[in-house]
């Protein structure tokens, strides 16, 4: 398997990849629907809230963590997660400019 040339790409075209990556999981979407429906940090009621088991649920969140969507932090020995807020208005705002930039001119296919 060759190499996926991500430094031939830019930051932002990056980042989105990034971004749809880790949305591209209904699991994650549902995840960060639930983080955003409380809009605080949960610990282990995300597993409550879904019909996954906790390592999966684990593996999701660390999927979204490392896209940079959500923070997470310690609590003795929970972790408790929740919207990162800054990383959240970046991929809105990359997403936003992709899905804007289209303009129906003419009808192609």
């Amino acid at each position: 398997m060759g190499l996926s040339k991500t430094e031939e790409f830019t930051i932002k075209q990056n980042k989105i990849a990034v971004y749809a990556k880790a949305l591209a999981h209904p699991a994650r979407i549902a995840i960060l629907e639930v983080l955003l429906k409380k809009n605080a940090c949960m610990c282990g009621d995300i597993v409550e809230e879904l019909p996954l088991s906790q390592s999966t649920v684990s593996q999701h969140l660390k999927e979204l963590k490392e896209a940079g969507l959500i923070k997470g932090d310690i609590e003795g020995a929970k972790v408790c997660y929740c919207i990162n807020e800054e990383e959240w208005n970046n991929a809105q705002n990359y997403l936003s400019t992709l899905f804007n930039s289209y303009m129906a001119k003419n009808k192609c296919c």
